[in-house]
């Protein structure tokens, strides 16, 4: 008999204790994704690296491959895997030989294609522990499947594959888990209607990497010296990042969906920051007691806006995307491939200390860790030669967790010595011995305590080991992650349009890349380079940009040729990307003379424009017939329309004039206008709203003091004009800050002073309707000349 021949042989060669003590019941691991690549890099490891560990520990186990492919193809596939399969260096060659030919002869490959494979499966288990005269103890399933495939699985497993009575049963779910909180949700959902929440693992890989799986235990086992520093008295910053130099490419399909913040800050670094961040239990043991402290943790952070984050997306990530997935040469990619942001907590622990997460591919290294940087008071009048460096009260403090790669180029946990030696366990860490010339964030290793592990754990061997125990603190449970996604979905929804900063990849990033903190928020430390718009004969200090903030939003400044040239540059780019998104583009225009000549602009130099998918509607409009002068859709007209080609369908001129009358509220034009941006506008969310500013403040026909569009539940309202022709149409200030995106053109000198003004002046639209432009969850750019901006 297979199992009892197994065991018989692993005894003789002095594997096995006794066969008296294997009878504590038997495992059954089911792998299912067993040919492809987390399998074959990682997972039968782990899974052979489980057999060894726990061989001698009372378990029998049976090792089952399944994936899609046939039973021939797919034995010869999982079979060629694990002859490969290693031992660790200080496993002896003999005992290695053995337990790789018993885990070879305990394994078996299956199609899982069907119900009745699940059920043949089924009975294949029973039949050999019946044969054997063994107990089952439990199953183990380990989806090393796409997430799209878990609910028909599940289904299969409840309804024809759990164990009996009496044996547990262990989902293993690799990421992603959902897209955003709403698909989160539902795969939750779907998931607890097949199995209970104690039977399911979802994976972060991060939990099982060494140095992160210490936080915890380090925190505790030396609470006598963090207990009094441990807050935002003593700590300056957290820094949790995880750099690659690696791109995307192979893995663009992936990436177009998910992006950096989903792919990493989402779960491996904020499981981090809860590890650092949550209250410590009274025991770091009990699972129940960790998952408890860190859903607190997330109660108490600080809601993420856009101007949490700073983006970026390496330059050749576009044309991998357009290679690998076959999209068109003008196909723009909003997704970034690098995002440094800032979180804070509300609770009084960590109250004003900033969290950093980051990371990006295509960096300059490749490297983790989870940095925590304490205030230094201390200054020293003596030399750094006259007295011990590594002692130094002058140099800083700080606590590293060292993930692995970079300079280390292991996993390691460094304090520096100026702040206490801490306690490590001693069978699984070790003190680093022999100083090396290495230096970790500008000082040398001499200054710090040094451990490393004392048999490095690859990550899945860790969490595989974790599974068999049962210990679900190492795992993602469903309110954790709906936690985790709660946090995140408002800033990935708010961003989702925000322009990305290119960047060349490598070394060659430079500082461009280098962000600060300012007022809560973050912004990248350069200003980004802008191009000449017009290089010929111009040398670069022709051209001017400035690149600040006006009004708390991000402010482009220039000569008004050069600015109008930028912001239909700046139009074209955010049509492109949006109809690349979304299949069309809703662009709102206001009235006037400043935007004519942006009309012209765009008409004459912006050929790859996408207007065959963009719709243009009108921000306000005045009560005159369409063909009259003053009209701002026979400006539009003249300027722009008669010379591009908008389909008929997609031009949306204000109502203003019916049945022979103009602007008559019974006539109902406002409620036409509106119906129409419900009926074709998601959410009746402009993609961008283009406005002016006059010099009293007004901006569409929103004028001081008017009676209607400031505020309530009317999206397209009749307003009066001081000026000639007095009555209105105009979409109200609600409906405005609806948009995606908002730009405010302002040119010439004759708008200095109300510009003036507007940067000094708060939320007052009733004084000033421009002041009350504040875009919901979109971003508001000014775009303001010199002659306004400066006089």
């Amino acid at each position: 008999k297979m199992l009892r021949r197994v065991l018989l042989t692993a005894l003789f060669m002095g594997a096995l204790p006794s066969l008296a003590e294997v009878s504590q019941g038997h495992i059954s691991v089911v792998l299912l994704g067993a040919t492809g690549d987390l399998a074959k890099k990682y997972l039968w490891q782990g899974l052979f690296q489980l057999y060894m560990d726990q061989v001698s520990n009372g378990h029998s186990f049976t090792f089952h491959g399944a994936a899609l492919t046939a039973l021939e193809p797919g034995q010869r596939l999982m079979f060629d895997v694990l002859k490969k399969l290693a031992c660790p260096p200080d496993e002896s060659p003999n005992r290695c030989a053995v337990l790789k030919d018993q885990f070879l002869k305990l394994s078996q490959y299956h199609q899982l294609k069907t119900a009745e494979n699940y059920t043949v499966l089924n009975r294949e288990i029973e039949t050999l522990l019946r044969q054997e005269g063994l107990k089952e103890a439990g199953r183990i399933f380990y989806f090393s499947v796409p997430p799209f495939a878990y609910t028909e699985i599940a289904r299969h497993i409840n309804s024809s594959c759990r164990p009996p009575p009496g044996a547990w049963l262990r989902v293993v779910l690799e990421k992603p888990f959902g897209h955003d909180l709403k698909s989160a949700q539902q795969l939750a959902a779907e998931l607890t209607s097949f199995f209970r929440e104690e039977e399911m693992y979802r994976v972060d890989h991060y939990l099982g990497k060494q140095a992160v799986a210490h936080i915890l235990p380090f925190r505790d086992q030396n609470r006598q010296f963090l207990d009094p520093i441990w807050n935002r008295h003593h700590v300056e910053r957290v820094e949790i990042v995880l750099k690659e130099t690696v791109d995307a490419k192979g893995r663009t399909s992936f990436y177009e969906q998910y992006g950096v913040i989903r792919d990493v800050l989402q779960n491996h670094l904020t499981e981090a920051l809860m590890f650092l961040a949550m209250e410590l239990p009274a025991n770091v043991s009990r699972a129940e007691e960790v998952l408890q402290c860190k859903l607190q943790a997330f109660q108490s952070l600080r809601g993420l806006e856009k101007n949490s984050a700073v983006l970026g997306q390496y330059q050749a990530y576009a044309s991998q995307v357009q290679e690998e997935l076959q999209k068109a040469q003008d196909y723009i990619s909003t997704t970034p491939t690098f995002a440094g942001v800032l979180i804070h907590s509300d609770n009084l622990r960590w109250e004003g200390v900033p969290f950093l997460l980051t990371s990006g591919k295509a960096l300059d290294e490749r490297v983790g860790y989870v940095r925590v940087l304490f205030k230094n008071r201390a200054y020293c009048t003596q030399s750094e030669t006259l007295r011990d460096a590594g002692q130094s009260q002058c140099k800083a403090k700080q606590i590293i967790f060292y993930i692995g790669h970079g300079a280390l180029k292991t996993p390691a946990v460094l304090v520096s010595r100026n702040l206490f030696r801490p306690v490590m366990p001693e069978g699984s860490w070790r003190e680093a011995v022999g100083q090396s010339d290495l230096h970790i964030f500008g000082q040398p290793l001499s200054d710090y305590y040094v451990y490393s592990p004392v048999k490095e754990r690859d990550a899945y061997s860790v969490l595989i080991s974790n599974i068999y125990h049962g210990r679900k603190d190492f795992f993602i449970t469903t309110e954790n992650l709906l936690a985790s996604w709660g946090f995140w979905t408002p800033l990935l929804d708010s961003i989702s349009h925000q322009p990305l900063r290119l960047y060349p990849g490598g070394v060659e990033n430079q500082h461009l890349l280098d962000f600060e903190m300012v007022s809560g928020e973050v912004a990248f430390t350069l200003a980004e380079p802008v191009e000449l718009l017009n290089p010929s004969g111009l040398m670069p200090n022709d051209y001017r940009t400035i690149q600040s903030k006006f009004r708390q939003s991000p402010l482009v400044s220039a000569w008004s040729e050069d600015l109008i040239s930028q912001l239909a540059s700046d139009i074209e780019k955010t049509a492109s990307r949006t109809v690349a998104h979304s299949g069309q583009f809703h662009l709102a225009l206001s009235g006037g003379s400043s935007p004519a000549v942006l009309f012209q602009r765009l008409a004459r130099h912006h050929y790859a424009f996408p207007w065959k998918h963009t719709h243009i509607w009108l921000v306000d409009e005045r009560c005159v017939p369409l063909s009259d002068t003053e009209s701002n859709f026979f400006s539009l007209h003249n300027h722009l329309l008669q010379n591009v080609r908008v389909p008929y369908f997609n031009v949306h001129p204000m109502p203003v004039h019916l049945n022979q009358r103009l602007c008559v509220e019974e006539d109902r034009g406002t409620e036409l206008y509106a119906k129409e941006i419900m009926a074709l506008v998601a959410n009746a969310s402009f993609d961008l709203v283009l406005l002016g500013v006059g010099t009293d403040g007004h901006t569409a026909s929103l004028f001081p003091r008017s009676e209607n569009g400031l505020e309530g539940a009317q999206t397209v309202v009749l307003t009066e004009s001081p000026i000639k022709p007095h009555q209105r149409m105009s979409l109200s200030l609600p409906l405005i800050n609806k948009a995606r995106q908002v730009f405010v053109l302002v040119l010439g000198k004759g708008k200095h002073d109300i510009t003036t003004l507007l940067s000094r002046v708060g939320h007052e639209p009733r004084k000033w309707p421009i002041s009350g432009v504040s875009p919901s969850s979109g971003q508001l750019v000014w775009y303001v000349d010199y002659e306004a901006l400066l006089g």
